[in-house]
């Protein structure tokens, strides 16, 4: 009795901007009822006037249909207003509720998509499908240990929200002020600095549920995310490299995903420690389940690879039914992939897990400015492969050594669309 009564005094009180409408609604409900009452008095001969329209000389069916039309519009009006307070409330992007409705209807039909790996390349892939569809998984390697992350993992034992947390805001709804908190990085000074708002939040909520992949899921349902983040494994790994200074030269291990680019040499192969950590089941379920697989862009040995080298997660690839695809990078990166072509990046991941996929996506469009110490990554044409090359642009003018989002997304999806 109590609550209900709670309730009520709360829906009385001014502001709540949704009794004004119910109030329209009720009277064009009343309006529509009265006008049928009215149209079934007179079919049946009974004498009743209800609008005592009699003197003005108006036909009874015009007074029903012109009471009907001003119920129905005061019904349709006040129903969408309502419609537009609880949708604001849910999702206060300013869309309408005709195409937010509309939007998650069609996305929701989209293909099933699982993009692998982690960094910048996955962040603008994710931003591009999420337009396209709402069935996105992404799984993200656990293998980080520099920066915000790396001190989270080292202090706290927590498995690294870093690249989580950029996954998560890619995906996220709208670029809203919750999504920007997501992406707040506090100053050099105070106990938290350098740290993200968002691997903290991540990491407080690893505490409170007791688990990192709730912790990931409560996160992605606060910034109302399309589609899922998932780690690959829910196993602390570190990543371990052997680097050759020049060819032909002894390989020597270095250990630490921050430190493999900084090494100065050749990567030889990287490696997971310990080598037989188990995958993330729902990780596993997503790529058994998916119409298209994608690995990459992102950095190829320290953002690529570590997830493929949990080998449940090389497995489902293999027995998945869907089409996967190898993206490679725009650019070469310095201190991974210096002076790559196209095949050497596909070729790098063949030699480390084998042939998971049948299609190598690559930019073919050579314009701008890139950043020091960088190439561009070319198709060695005349080489022959055992899988197909298919070549487009895929460049982001702005920032030309990175994927366009839109021009990615539109590739892959145009690749699924013709298997």
């Amino acid at each position: 009795m109590k609550t209900s009564l709670d309730f009520l005094v709360a829906f009385l009180r001014p502001g709540l901007g949704i009794k004004r409408w119910l109030i329209v609604f009720a009277l064009g409900v009343c309006i529509v009822g009265v006008c049928v009452v009215d149209a079934v008095f007179v079919y049946f001969n009974f004498e009743l006037d209800l609008f005592s329209t009699a003197e003005l000389d108006i036909p009874v069916w015009i007074r029903v249909f012109v009471g009907l039309v001003i119920g129905m519009v005061f019904v349709v009006f006040a129903a969408i207003q309502i419609s537009q307070e609880f949708v604001y409330t849910i999702s206060p992007s300013g869309k309408s509720v005709i195409s937010l409705v509309a939007g998650r209807r069609r996305k929701s039909k989209g293909p099933k998509v699982v993009v692998i790996g982690g960094g910048t390349g996955m962040f603008s892939l994710l931003r591009g499908l999420k337009d396209h569809t709402s069935n996105v998984s992404a799984i993200v390697t656990v293998a980080d240990d520099g920066g915000s992350s790396g001190r989270l993992r080292r202090d706290l034992g927590v498995l690294p929200p870093g690249d989580l947390r950029n996954c998560l805001v890619a995906l996220a709804d709208d670029e809203a002020l919750l999504t920007q908190l997501f992406k707040y990085r506090f100053g050099i000074t105070g106990g938290v600095d350098g740290h993200s708002f968002g691997n903290l939040f991540i990491t407080a909520m690893t505490e409170i549920t007791g688990s990192f992949e709730r912790a990931l899921a409560v996160s992605g349902q606060v910034l109302a995310i399309t589609g899922q983040v998932l780690p690959s494994t829910l196993e602390n790994v570190t990543l371990m490299a052997d680097i050759r200074e020049y060819h032909g030269a002894s390989p020597h291990r270095v250990s630490g995903e921050s430190a493999i680019p900084a090494e100065t040499g050749i990567i030889d192969r990287v490696y997971l420690d310990p080598s037989d950590v188990p995958a993330n089941p729902e990780a596993v379920k997503a790529i058994l389940g998916a119409d298209v697989i994608v690995l990459g862009p992102g950095s190829l040995f320290t953002s690529v690879l570590p997830n493929l080298l949990v080998s449940d997660i090389s497995s489902a690839i293999r027995n998945s039914r869907g089409v996967t695809i190898c993206v490679t990078n725009v650019a070469t990166q310095s201190g991974e992939t210096d002076g790559f072509s196209v095949e050497m990046h596909a070729d790098t991941i063949i030699d480390h897990v084998g042939n998971l996929f049948s299609v190598v996506l690559a930019n073919d469009k050579y314009v701008g400015n890139l950043m020091a110490n960088m190439e561009w990554v070319k198709d060695c044409r005349g080489v022959s492969h055992i899988y197909e090359i298919k070549s487009c642009d895929l460049l982001d003018l702005d920032y030309p050594w990175r994927h366009d989002a839109n021009k990615l997304a539109g590739a892959i999806l145009k690749i699924v669309n013709n298997n």
